[in-house]
């Protein structure tokens, strides 16, 4: 089995030499005649350079071929002999990277997986983030959870820079948490997922996993590019993490962002990710409020899709894009919204009620007008605030 990578190339770079610079020198590399005895198996570990293809900006596009057995099935060795050592000195970009289905590992959960927990088949899931992100207490979180998930809400998470911190312990967030979740589910029947960030010193990470899910955890958050590929695939092969795994993409504009150098957003977010282990993976959109292209996030979705996980377009989502993502993902995806659900001037459980009430009227890729949206209540209040989601 062969791993394939696409490398692109500036213009006026010598596309095919930095490409068998690649293919060697990110294998096997040279030898001489004292390992002649060795040329056959030195030989079977070789990269190759399969073609250099020009491209209309002037940019050139090179795929190397990779022997899949010079890696160990993980993402940390497989990035390591695509782009490792000459990712310092070459002049190349990751564009993209094809990898035999079984190489990785696989989502525990994905987007079935969560429907199946949260008893929701079919509609496209609501979800929010606790804001502000920093200075509430395990109460606060409490009672901001207390009013979402009753209005109806299917996922909440942290905010991915809140860390355990003195002000909220992760372990006091938690049980915090876990008493609204448990009075939830016992007055409506209804599940509710709190993606809890996990953090920490990285020899930590598998036992805090644990005891917070032995905590009642349902969920957890990680900022897969500040931990490690490798420490979503170890949470996501744990036997005693059995929760989902949503990724968040903080970092990912540093190794993405450039158009010449790095990795390519398509791999970072979502084939990568597709492969670590992780249910989820939140991301841009492209109207949202990073700058952000569809072509990088269509690559993300499909990559995701592929494989099963959730997608989660993120950033500067309110209910006046919701017949956008409709348009673009269909019901299956996660709505996820911090200041769009939690500054509605009504409140918040009038923010999470306005995307239920656009998911009533909403008609997939059509953007809304004002015929659409009902005279009075929280749709109205939040397209007064966030506009009809045209732009």
């Amino acid at each position: 089995m062969t791993i394939e990578v696409d490398y692109r190339f500036p213009a006026g770079a010598d596309a095919a030499k930095e490409a068998k610079v690649i293919a060697v020198g990110q294998t096997a590399g040279s030898w001489d005649e004292r390992f002649s005895h060795r040329a056959e198996l030195l030989a079977q570990h070789l990269g190759r350079v399969v073609c250099v293809t020009p491209q209309p900006d002037g940019t050139s596009i090179a795929t190397v071929e990779f022997p899949e057995h010079n890696v160990e099935g993980d993402v940390p060795t497989l990035l390591t002999m695509i782009f490792g050592k000459y990712s310092m000195g070459g002049s190349g970009r990751v564009d993209a990277v094809r990898l035999p289905e079984d190489y990785g590992t696989p989502p525990k959960f994905g987007l079935a997986g969560i429907r199946r927990i949260l008893g929701v088949p079919e509609r496209p899931l609501v979800m929010a983030i606790f804001k502000p992100a920093l200075g509430l207490s395990a109460e606060d979180h409490a009672a901001i959870l207390r009013e979402v998930a009753f209005a109806g809400l299917d996922i909440i998470k942290d905010d991915e820079i809140l860390g355990d911190l003195p002000s909220a312990p992760t372990m006091e967030r938690l049980r915090a948490c876990r008493r609204v979740l448990d009075e939830v589910e016992k007055s409506t029947g209804r599940r509710v997922l709190y993606c809890t960030n996990l953090t920490g010193r990285g020899h930590e990470l598998s036992e805090k996993a644990r005891a917070m899910v032995a905590a009642g955890a349902n969920a957890l958050l990680l900022n897969v590019l500040s931990y490690g590929y490798g420490t979503a695939e170890a949470l996501a092969r744990d036997p005693q993490v059995g929760v989902p795994i949503f990724a968040h993409p903080a970092l990912a504009g540093a190794f993405a962002a450039s158009p010449d150098f790095g990795i390519s957003y398509p791999v970072v977010l979502g084939t990568l990710m597709a492969h670590a282990g992780v249910d989820a993976v939140l991301y841009p959109a492209h109207y949202g409020s990073l700058p952000f292209t569809a072509a990088n996030e269509f690559a993300i979705r499909d990559a995701l899709r592929a494989r099963g996980l959730a997608c989660v377009p993120s950033a500067g989502i309110h209910p006046g894009v919701v017949p956008r993502v409709l348009g673009d993902y269909g019901n299956d995806v996660v709505l996820n919204a911090g200041s769009g659900i939690m500054d509605h001037p009504d409140g918040a459980a009038a923010g999470v009620q306005a995307f239920f009430d656009a998911l009533a009227v909403a008609k997939p890729g059509v953007p809304f007008t004002q015929v659409d949206v009902p005279p009075t209540g929280p749709l109205r209040s939040a397209m007064l605030k966030w506009g009809l989601g045209k732009k």
